[in-house]
């Protein structure tokens, strides 16, 4: 039997409506909990995750204590409940956090998929990660090049985006060039302000550590000591690719993450992400990791919305 200590305010807070939330954590960690004394009283199996029980609890707890809303959709994200049939392999997950946010949450690996993606990246200096929306591809990449930036690793983190018009011309948006590109850029920032405090981002943007910027603008550069992600990089051209990969300097690492269900490209031409993945395979160095749906760790429903999409494609 384990014990959690976590007031009894916090405890009606973190419960949900008919302890609706310990009912899920009993299910996602195989363990029986039990709230009649103070604190959580853990029953636990061969089969439990207590530090994974305790992890999520020690975040629903900061939220609550924040004056936070538990909804759902929240609870859901940090469950991460597997798919039915494939549990997560536990051992194979690192214990050890990438870093703390600024919340002082850990951030860990949460699936199988992400666990091979962290350890792809102290093996290799060029990691695709390609799978569809919700598997945290985007997150748990920044994530690691704020964790090389921090432990000085890297001398700065340069984030990439392809600025790809999806059914809304950049000539008719407001403002401009920085004002037209904001928004394709806008996911990374939301990823920065989730990890760094808002004064050390704005600092680290400042002097040029951390640099955020549609594609166009690595031409002709070389990127050295430097942690480099291309994000939605299914929307590359092959030419654009080969552009990116080829910027890579000494001592750096980069990430390219994309999901190749969602191309934007102009009908016919083939995504940079799909024939990169396909000429590069086998060349030492260069690491492939493939997330799917059982990897999504967003609402329950995103799972059976990319089933439904798979089955249609079939």
């Amino acid at each position: 039997m384990e014990h959690y200590s976590i007031s009894d305010n916090l405890k009606r807070v973190v419960s949900g409506e008919n302890e609706t939330v310990f009912r899920l954590l009993e299910s996602r960690f195989c363990v029986e909990i039990q709230t009649r004394l103070p604190g959580l009283s853990v029953k636990t199996t061969d089969k439990s995750d207590v530090h994974g029980l305790f992890s999520v609890l020690d975040q629903l707890k900061f939220i609550a204590k924040r004056g936070g809303v538990l909804t759902a959709k929240e609870v859901d994200r940090l469950i991460g409940q597997p798919e039915p049939g494939e549990p997560v392999d536990l051992e194979a997950l690192p214990t050890a956090p990438i870093l703390r946010n600024r919340f002082g949450i850990a951030i860990t690996a949460k699936t199988r998929s992400q666990a091979e993606l962290v350890k792809a990246v102290d093996k290799n200096d060029i990691i695709f990660a390609k799978g569809p929306a919700g598997t945290g591809k985007t997150f748990l990449a920044v994530a690691l090049a704020v964790a090389s930036l921090e432990k000085r690793e890297a001398e700065r983190i340069c984030l990439v985006r392809p600025a790809v018009e999806a059914g809304e011309s950049l000539g008719f948006l407001p403002g401009d060039l920085k004002e037209k590109i904001a928004p394709y850029l806008r996911p990374i920032h939301d990823s920065l302000s989730e990890l760094l405090p808002a004064e050390k981002l704005r600092r680290y943007e400042e002097t040029g550590a951390i640099e955020v910027a549609p594609l166009a603008y690595m031409r002709g550069r070389t990127l050295k000591r430097a942690f480099i992600i291309l994000d939605e990089a299914q929307n590359t051209t092959k030419a654009q690719m080969k552009m990116f990969l080829t910027r890579l300097g000494p001592h750096s690492k980069a990430i390219i993450t994309g999901d190749t269900s969602q191309v934007d490209l102009a009908k016919g031409e083939e995504s940079g992400l799909k024939h990169a993945m396909r000429i590069l395979s086998g060349i030492r160095g260069i690491a492939q990791i493939e997330f799917d749906k059982t990897d999504v760790l967003r609402h329950h429903l995103v799972k059976d919305i990319l089933q439904a999409y798979e089955n249609k494609e079939k």
